[in-house]
């Protein structure tokens, strides 16, 4: 049960004064919650203003500055309406101070309400921007007209907060200020010795500080009331993170242990050594497996680093021990192509290897899925069509996850349902900054692959102006006419003239009128066969170059192709950049990547595209890219539902992620069921961020 004390917080905002049901309506738009429901009283107060209107400084006309908002004592000196009270002339009022004069601007206004809010002679106070017009200082709609009484109300700081079309800052100053008023006086769950050194306010104290300013440097993230209010949250994340750990263990595993057999056989079939990433990945899999714990591990991997084999040889593992495995991959090419290259393995080795999707015809799945619950299937490959209630095992022992660092932390509890105490090993090719390791992972031992298979080429990357697209066109030419394979990829699919992006679509017919039929064309918005039938055919050499969107950016591999041109390539973000160039660079041949940008540049492309040509690792790649862009669109959370940060920010707050994560760790050993007085604050603090998911494994448990 959620703590009475929080129920005033769970209340929706339209319990608040003046908020109506088309505010509402604004709110749940502006507010975006992560519950997917009507806002309550904490989104709103969890929805930070970024900035603020310093109303303290009052100068004079003369010496106001033209860049921001200025408050100005006036007095009103001249009313000038407009000559015909039908036209579109402005309606002016000119005011002065002792330092000159300035003509407020009013466009289809009330005139009575603008005599009666100015009158002349009267001292006000005026709000907004000034600006120079045919040499005359002007302010239009001044924000704020106050008298005396009105200026006695003002708050010396304006919270300006994130709005949403119709919404306005007063309407959520206002509604902010209400949802204060019902913010009680919580327990505190900081650690004593850690609240005490830090020096930070008690959560409550925090919010106030920050929804009612008394001077600008509040919105400063690394200000003590957003730096406590920032480590809650993270605490938060932490300590569910925890719970989900102390219950997988408390679960228990099943020790598999392997005899090598089918390992060795495998490794025979291939005309390479493992590298030392994989084998020291390999032995922490093994010694997991072999434990009398769950297996909880993520695999890192950079584009080429070889996880797939690092999976193959885990799942081989689990089938020497005479158990079952199953990976899924996130999409159906990558299944297929996943099947096709582990099959002539799993054959030499004698290992059973079955391919389940959502395409396969009903007697085809039948057969399969009777054949994985007697137990003669070793090892599938699917989608996410593997793990419905339809499909049942035999004894599965280790489910792989590729790709799907997407999954939330409950879809990882239940992919460990499919069978007895099954182990869970997700993997990724996209590199992940140590703090978001920590975040959305901090439940799992990690493995790292920072090195590439012998023989893996360097890619020569270069980035040109799009003016110079008739030279790119041309050199793709002669490479194609030596039997090179080339993708070009493009951000959209259909021409957008208003954001005047190169479509795939128009782009592959533009290419085809030099290449004829040697030019494929894939994108997200082609049905399945479609798609498959492109792949192939690239694959196959039928077709030289493939025009894709960014649906090739997981897996796709195709050794002949060795060269990638990106189109608009400051329109990607930099750990997408890196996975579409790691599609070459995988054969014998030297390959190059082209980053067609159109100029100018801005800042932040700018240095995503010299990034890319200084590193090709992929681990300093994803730091950067933090720094860039923030934690929400580098794990894609934005659009996934899994749980973004409202109160942290994690390129700025990152340096407080460890002391959460070993606070909470603290606290999962010394108290696991939450039950000490600080434990029940804990609880509290889990349902106030929504992580209330934990809290219910510990009656589970």
């Amino acid at each position: 049960m959620r703590p009475d004390i929080l129920n005033p917080l769970f209340a929706s905002v339209a319990t608040l004064p003046g908020v109506g049901p088309k505010t509402c309506t604004l709110f749940e738009r502006a507010l975006a919650t992560a519950h997917g429901g009507e806002p309550r009283v904490a989104d709103l107060l969890f929805h930070l203003p970024h900035s603020g209107i310093d109303r303290r400084a009052r100068p004079k006309i003369a010496e106001a500055s033209r860049e921001q908002i200025v408050l100005l004592e006036v007095t009103v000196t001249e009313h000038r309406p407009p000559q015909n009270a039908r036209g579109k002339a402005p309606f002016r009022v000119v005011v002065e101070d002792e330092t000159g004069e300035l003509t407020l601007i009013f466009f289809a206004a009330n005139h009575q309400w603008i005599e009666r809010s100015l009158p002349l002679g009267a001292k006000r106070w005026i709000s907004g921007k000034i600006e120079l017009w045919e040499g005359r200082l002007q302010m239009v709609h001044p924000d704020k007209i106050l008298d005396e009484t009105a200026l006695a109300k003002l708050p010396p700081v304006e919270p300006v907060y994130g709005l949403t079309e119709g919404l306005t800052q007063r309407a959520v100053q206002k509604a902010s200020d209400a949802a204060l008023s019902k913010l009680p006086e919580l327990p505190e769950w900081i650690d004593g010795p850690l609240f005490a050194q830090k020096r930070w306010p008690s959560f409550k104290a925090a919010l106030e500080l920050v929804h009612r300013p008394e001077e600008p440097k509040i919105f400063d993230p690394q200000h003590p009331a957003r730096l406590r209010l920032a480590y809650d949250e993270l605490l938060a994340s932490q300590v569910a993170l925890g719970l989900v750990r102390a219950r997988m263990k408390k679960l228990g595993g099943r020790a598999s242990v392997g005899t090598g057999k089918i390992s060795d056989k495998i490794l025979g079939e291939l005309p390479f050594s493992l590298t030392g990433a994989q084998v020291e990945a390999l032995t922490e899999i093994r010694a997991d497996l072999a434990s009398g714990e769950r297996m909880l591990r993520l695999v890192q991997g950079d584009v080429g680093s070889g996880k797939t084999l690092v999976a193959l040889l885990a799942m081989a593992t689990m089938v020497e021990a005479g158990r079952q495995a199953a990976m899924m991959a996130p999409t159906e090419i990558l299944a297929r192509q996943h099947y096709e290259r582990m099959l002539p393995l799993c054959e030499a080795a004698r290992v059973k290897l079955a391919l389940l999707t959502g395409r396969d015809k009903a007697a085809e799945r039948k057969k399969t899925l009777a054949a994985l619950e007697s137990g003669d299937i070793d090892i599938v490959v699917g989608t996410h069509a593997l793990f419905q209630e339809a499909v049942a095992f035999k004894d599965l022992g280790l489910a792989v996850v590729d790709e799907q660092h997407r999954f939330g932390v409950h879809q990882r509890l239940a992919l460990g349902s499919k069978g007895d105490a099954v182990d869970v090993l997700v993997m990724t090719a996209t590199p992940i900054p140590r703090t978001l390791v920590l975040t959305y992972f901090g439940d799992m031992d990690v493995s790292m692959l920072r090195e590439k298979p012998a023989g893996r080429q360097p890619i020569d990357t270069r980035a040109l102006p799009i003016e110079r697209l008739d030279e790119v066109v041309a050199g793709i030419g002669r490479a194609i006419q030596s039997g090179a394979r080339a993708y070009w990829v493009c951000p959209l699919v259909d021409e957008n003239e208003e954001l005047d992006l190169a479509a795939a679509t128009e782009r592959a017919e533009v290419l085809r009128q030099f290449f004829a039929d040697q030019v494929g064309l894939v994108h997200g918005q082609m049905k399945g066969k479609e798609k498959d039938a492109a792949m192939e055919a690239f694959q196959r050499g039928e077709t030289k170059i493939l025009v894709a969107t960014t649906v090739i950016e997981v897996g796709v591999d195709v050794p002949e192709a060795t060269i990638m041109v990106i189109e608009h390539a400051e329109r990607f973000g930099l750990a997408q950049l890196h996975q579409l160039r790691g599609r070459v660079g995988r054969g014998k041949d030297r390959s190059t990547c082209l980053l067609l940008y159109k100029a100018p540049l801005g800042e932040v492309s700018e240095a995503r595209i010299s990034i890319m040509r200084e590193t090709e690792d992929g681990f300093r790649i994803a730091e950067e890219d933090l720094k860039l862009r923030g934690e929400g669109e580098v794990l894609g959370t934005r659009q996934s539902g899994t749980p973004g940060f409202r109160l942290a920010s994690l390129d700025v707050h990152g340096a407080l992620l460890p002391v959460a994560r070993d606070d909470a760790r603290m606290i999962v050993e010394k108290d696991p069921d939450l039950s000490s007085p600080r434990g029940q604050a804990v609880r509290t603090l889990l349902y106030l961020f929504g992580r209330d998911e934990a809290v219910k494994l510990l009656r589970a448990g």
